[in-house]
């Protein structure tokens, strides 16, 4: 749960600029992917309309999979060898150029996407986001969080609709992860 508040967190804290910025560079299968998830045109309102409301069914971690899909592509391809599972003063080594290339907002929701993805980095990536002078979110009191549903209050119509997106957005996060996967195996031979 604490992973997908850093989540959250890193997403709210995003302005509307840098969130417009990161769907403004996607590709054409990146749109259509997020698309997806959300309701409406792909603006910033349905992006983080989208979020709040993923942060039920999981696809949450979709959207900002998607959105930073090219940022960790980066990171990866900047970490080499390392990318599986780096050290912090490999990760420092490498950010501040990711940073430069995606932005300090995407890169944020990059890293914590894999936190909330248990990469095997998630202690050193977690305490990025908590105490390095750069990447450090904004304290929890200045982000309101997405409010948690009451599902009880839910019609069993509703509820089997709500499973449905779940196990959508979960085959979704698997096609992602296998997607991701490969292209650090690419990464790597070159």
């Amino acid at each position: 749960m604490q992973a997908l508040g850093l989540l959250d967190r890193s997403i709210k804290a995003a302005t509307d600029d840098e969130l417009t910025s990161g769907i403004e560079t996607l590709d054409d299968d990146h749109r259509e992917g997020l698309e997806s998830f959300v309701e409406g045109d792909l603006d910033v309102d349905s992006l983080r309309a989208g979020v709040k409301a993923g942060r039920i069914d999981g696809s949450m971690e979709a959207i900002a999979a998607i959105l930073t899909d090219a940022a960790l592509a980066d990171c990866i391809e900047q970490l080499g060898d390392h990318a599986d599972n780096p050290s912090t003063d490999q990760l420092k080594e490498v950010l501040p150029g990711i940073i430069e290339r995606h932005g300090l907002a995407l890169t944020r929701i990059m890293l914590a996407s894999t936190v909330a993805g248990e990469a095997p980095a998630s202690a050193i990536i977690r305490d990025l986001l908590k105490n390095d002078d750069e990447l450090a979110l904004p304290k929890v009191e200045e982000v309101q969080l997405a409010p948690v549903l009451d599902t009880a209050k839910r019609s069993a119509d509703e509820q089997a609709e709500v499973r449905e997106q779940r196990k959508a957005a979960k085959a979704a996060k698997k096609e992602l992860d296998r997607a991701r996967k490969a292209q650090a195996v690419a990464a790597k031979r070159k």
